[in-house]
C-alpha cells in the first residue's frame, strides 16, 4: 500500500522534511506540486522524521504538497539498448532518444560477496606507455587519477575510453562544464567508441543532488553487464565534485562537519562506490578509473586523502604528463610478470635512470659542472619524456618496451644500465645510433 502525506514541515535547499512511519532508507518518493511532479529519495531517518533530497531541487514545492512514497528504492533501466546512449544524473535521456524503462535494477546496492571474486590477473591495455609499461591497469582494479584543475584529465579519459581493450565503457561525469560534456559525447561518437559506451552526465547547471546518483547509476549497470560476461571499464570524473555535493547536502541537513567541512562518513561514501570493482569467478569484471582533482595540488585534502586509503594506487597527472613518481599501481606486479620477460626489469631500470636525470637537472640549475655521465642522463631524460611520457604517444605495450630499449641504447652503453646480461643479449638493439 502506497503511503501518501501532505504536510511538509521543513524545506531547506534541496532537502525537505516530514513526519512519516514505516519508511526505509533510500526509498523513492514522488512530490506532486502545482507546477510539476518531482522525484525525491530518503537520505535520513530520525525517528518519525524523514529527510528527502529532491532531485530537481525544491523550487516550487510548498508545505502542503502531496508526498507519495513508492515503497521501492531508486532504479534504472538495464538492457543492451543502453549502449550508445547519454543520460542525466537520474537516468533520463540527454540525447533526445527514447526513455528506457525495461528491466529496472536497483542502484546503490551492496558490494559483491568476496567469495564470488577472483584474484586480479589480466591487464587492460590502453596504448598509453606511462600506464601500460610503468603502472599497468588491471582488470577489477580501483584506481584514481590525482591531478589539479586545468590538467587535461578529461582528454586522458577520452583516450582511455577509445583505446582500452575492454568490452564496454561506462562514463560518469559529475559537475562537468557543458563544453566538456559535448567534448566527451562528440569525440566518442566521431571515433566510433560511443557504440560500446554508456554515458551518465551531470553538468554544473544541473541540480546538485543529481551529482550524487551518477556513480551509483554507472556501477549498477556495470555490474549487470559484468554478470553477463562483459569486461566493463567505469570512468568517473570528477570525484571531488561528487564529494562537494555530499558536503553541500550535509550542511543543509545540519550535520556536524568533519575535516574541512566534509561529512564524517566521507570515507564510507567513497568506499561503498569504489568497492564495486570486481572480477567475477564465472562472469566478467568491473574496473573503476576515476579522476580526483586536488585543490592547490594538496594530496592531504580530505578527498584524495581518503581516496588513497581505498583505491589500489593512483596515477599522478601533472604538467600534462603522468609522472613516474607519485604514480603507483599496486596490482601491476600481478600482471607484468606475464607480459614479456623484460617488462619488470626495464620498467625499474628506466625509472631509476629518470630519477638520476632529475638529480642532474638540480645540479645543472645550481651551476655544477656537468660530467660525461650527467650529459648522458640529460640526453636520456629528454628522450624519455618525449617518446614515452608525452600523452600524445599511442603505442602497444610491446612497442613501448622496444622503444625503451632503443632509448637506453641511444644514450648508454649496455654495462652502464645495470640490466642483466641475458636481457641485454636478447633485447639490446643491434645498432647503437
Amino acid at each position: 500500500m502506497l503511503k501518501v502525506y501532505n504536510k511538509i514541515i521543513q524545506i531547506s535547499g534541496n532537502v525537505i522534511v516530514l513526519n512519516a512511519r514505516n519508511i526505509t532508507y533510500g526509498e523513492l518518493a514522488v512530490i506532486s506540486s502545482r507546477e510539476q511532479s518531482s522525484l525525491a529519495e530518503v537520505i535520513r531517518i530520525d525517528g518519525d522524521r524523514i529527510y528527502l533530497q529532491v532531485f530537481v531541487g525544491s523550487s516550487g514545492i510548498s508545505t502542503n504538497d502531496e508526498v507519495r512514497f513508492t515503497g521501492a528504492p531508486m532504479r534504472t533501466s538495464f538492457s543492451e539498448n543502453l549502449l550508445g546512449r547519454v543520460f542525466n544524473g537520474i537516468g533520463k535521456p540527454r540525447d533526445n532518444g527514447p526513455d528506457l524503462r525495461e528491466n529496472p535494477v536497483d542502484i546503490g546496492g551492496p558490494t559483491v560477496n568476496p567469495s564470488k571474486r577472483i584474484v586480479p590477473s589480466r591487464m587492460i591495455h590502453t596504448g598509453i606507455p606511462m600506464i601500460d609499461l610503468f603502472n599497468s591497469l588491471v582488470e577489477s582494479q580501483k584506481i584514481s587519477i590525482f591531478t589539479t584543475s586545468g590538467e587535461p584529465y578529461n582528454e586522458l579519459l577520452v583516450r582511455i575510453a577509445m583505446q582500452a581493450e575492454v568490452d564496454i565503457i561506462v562514463l560518469g561525469g559529475m559537475g562537468l562544464r557543458f563544453d566538456d560534456y559535448l567534448f566527451f559525447r562528440h569525440t566518442l561518437a566521431e571515433q566510433g567508441a560511443l557504440n560500446r559506451s554508456v554515458l551518465y552526465i551531470h553538468t554544473a547547471a544541473d541540480p546538485t543532488v543529481e551529482c550524487l546518483t551518477v556513480p551509483d547509476l554507472c556501477l549498477a549497470v556495470s555490474e549487470r553487464f559484468a554478470l553477463g560476461g562483459k569486461r566493463v571499464l567505469v570512468l568517473l570524473t570528477d570525484m571531488k565534485n561528487f564529494c562537494d555535493s555530499l558536503k553541500e547536502i550535509a550542511i543543509i541537513m545540519e550535520q556536524v562537519p568533519s575535516n574541512r567541512g566534509y561529512p564524517g562518513d566521507l570515507y564510507s561514501q567513497l568506499a561503498c562506490r569504489y568497492e564495486k570493482a570486481v572480477d567475477f569467478k564465472d562472469a566478467g569484471s568491473v574496473t573503476i578509473l576515476s579522476v580526483t582533482t586536488m585543490p592547490g595540488n594538496d594530496v592531504t585534502h580530505p578527498v584524495p586523502d581518503n581516496t588513497g586509503y581505498i583505491t589500489e594506487g593512483q596515477y599522478y597527472l601533472n604538467n600534462g604528463r603522468i609522472e613516474p613518481f607519485g604514480s603507483l599501481s599496486r596490482l601491476k606486479q600481478l600482471v607484468n610478470k606475464n607480459t614479456r620477460e623484460d617488462h619488470r626489469a626495464l620498467m625499474d631500470n628506466m625509472v631509476q635512470l629518470y630519477a638520476d636525470y632529475q638529480e642532474t637537472l638540480e645540479k645543472r640549475s645550481m651551476g655544477f659542472r656537468m660530467s660525461s655521465w650527467d650529459e648522458k642522463l640529460l640526453k636520456y631524460g629528454t628522450a624519455f619524456e618525449a617518446q614515452l611520457m608525452d600523452l600524445s604517444v599511442n603505442i602497444h605495450l610491446f612497442e613501448a618496451l622496444d622503444r625503451g630499449w632503443q632509448i637506453l641504447a641511444d644514450c648508454f652503453a649496455p654495462n652502464e644500465t645495470g640490466l642483466k646480461n641475458e636481457l641485454v643479449t636478447r633485447f639490446w638493439p643491434g645498432v647503437k645510433k
